[in-house]
């Protein structure tokens, strides 16, 4: 699919909220309910064609095995993903069989819900989906919302379609979803007058960033490789360095796994992240909820590569008792050893101002290099006086060899700020 069929997608997803929500949501909330509808919608798709199978590997563990607790592994072969579906319902079959009683919709949407694995019924507790599905019923509007995600103007499936009028609508690939997600994301957030920056990185910038981790050291790439985002956003980093390196018919080419982790502290957009991972076959189970500065959920990790594009000017007031007792540090991330002028290593602190946290994301990264024995690769530039937490984080970085380069970007390139990067 190409640019201008996921804008196409894009407009079409967007006009669902107006034409079935307007009277039920205030603008701001519409996304509450379209977001985890395209989610559930994509992943829905993904399990169709695996349907029957799923439903024969249950009857056969219940009925045939007698099975008090589910093999899950089993029904994960059946559907061919790490995720599936034990309920007899898809999303088309919801809307085909529904009469106009409200209450029996929901009563089966919620079945529906209900018989998803574990890892989804994480993601749809986060994006609070039977809550929004209880108030959709309420106000009349569910059964608008399953007809305008199920119709066949929409496509977002991954096998190609045609509409009502038998014109094409082509396929959706995992990428093209991953472009969709974050499209929507975007244009939401604007129109709530949010800071789309925090959950989107222009697409321009990860590639450059991708670029310039992995071309330098393409033909000395670890067989299997692990990525690292501390500060994941809607995944989009990660997807695309796997992208760049597995590209079939890109400049690398590799043809061993990659492994990825992140994390993630805003609840819809980690769900947005974990749905995408299981949608291209990651293990969701590397991508962690909550605050990456407050809990090193990734203590006895080191990674390969690692990319990130951490909150600017954002407080870590919030998180100093995690990190901080009185003036101490007490997390050995935020600390450096540093030498004096007659060769004696100190440790000192590496924490900046609780105003600005980026500086921590990159502390973080710092302490989760692998070591040149174990892996063949090896911001803010002017706060903080000398001998300033800031300070010794520039000094650590720069005294042990891990700066390569700093490139100026052009002003204006983030969402909703005009500072150069």
């Amino acid at each position: 699919m190409n640019h201008a069929a996921h804008n196409k997608l894009v407009s079409f997803i967007w006009s669902i909220a107006d034409d079935c929500l307007r009277d039920v949501y205030v603008r701001g909330k519409y996304r509450d309910v379209i977001l985890p509808m395209v989610v559930l919608r994509r992943l829905d798709a993904l399990l169709e064609g695996s349907k029957e199978a799923v439903l024969k590997e249950l009857d056969f563990q219940r009925q045939t095995m007698e099975f008090t607790d589910l093999d899950k592994a089993g029904l994960k072969r059946a559907s061919g993903y790490v995720f599936y579906n034990i309920s007899k319902w898809t999303l088309p079959k919801l809307f085909n069989t529904a009469s106009n009683n409200q209450q029996i919709l929901l009563a089966n949407f919620e079945e529906y819900l209900n018989g998803y694995s574990d890892n989804v019924t994480e993601i749809i507790d986060k994006f609070k989906l039977k809550s929004q599905a209880q108030h959709m019923a309420e106000k009349d509007v569910l059964l608008d919302v399953l007809e305008k995600f199920t119709s066949p103007e929409i496509n977002l499936t991954p096998e190609e379609k045609t509409d009502s009028e038998g014109n094409p609508l082509p396929a959706l690939s995992n990428l093209g979803m991953g472009y969709v997600f974050e499209e929507l994301i975007r244009k939401f957030n604007e129109d709530n007058n949010e800071e789309a920056g925090e959950h989107f990185t222009p697409r321009e910038v990860i590639d450059l960033m991708t670029h310039l981790v992995f071309a330098p050291v393409k033909e000395n790439l670890p067989p299997v490789m692990s990525i690292y985002d501390p500060a994941r956003g809607s995944g989009g980093m990660l997807t695309e360095s796997q992208n760049f390196i597995q590209d079939p018919e890109g400049e690398i080419r590799a043809s061993g796994d990659v492994y990825l982790f992140g994390k993630e502290i805003n609840d819809e957009t980690y769900a947005i992240c974990k749905s995408d991972m299981m949608i291209k076959g990651n293990d969701p189970a590397n991508i962690r909820n909550g605050s990456t500065l407050s809990v090193d959920e990734f203590a006895s990790n080191r990674f390969d590569f690692m990319l990130s594009n951490p909150p600017y000017g954002k407080s870590w007031a919030s998180e100093q008792k995690y990190i901080k007792d009185g003036a101490d540090i007490i997390d050995p991330r935020f600390q450096v050893n540093l030498a004096n002028y007659w060769g004696k290593e100190d440790t000192h602190d590496a924490a900046p101002r609780s105003s600005d946290g980026q500086l921590l994301f990159l502390m973080e990264m710092v302490s989760k290099i692998k070591s040149l024995k174990d892996s063949p690769n090896g911001s803010s530039l002017f706060t903080g006086d000398a001998g300033s937490g800031e300070s010794n984080i520039r000094r650590y970085l720069i005294e042990n060899d891990l700066l390569e380069a700093i490139i100026q970007l052009p002003s204006n390139l983030f969402y909703n700020t005009g500072i150069t990067t």
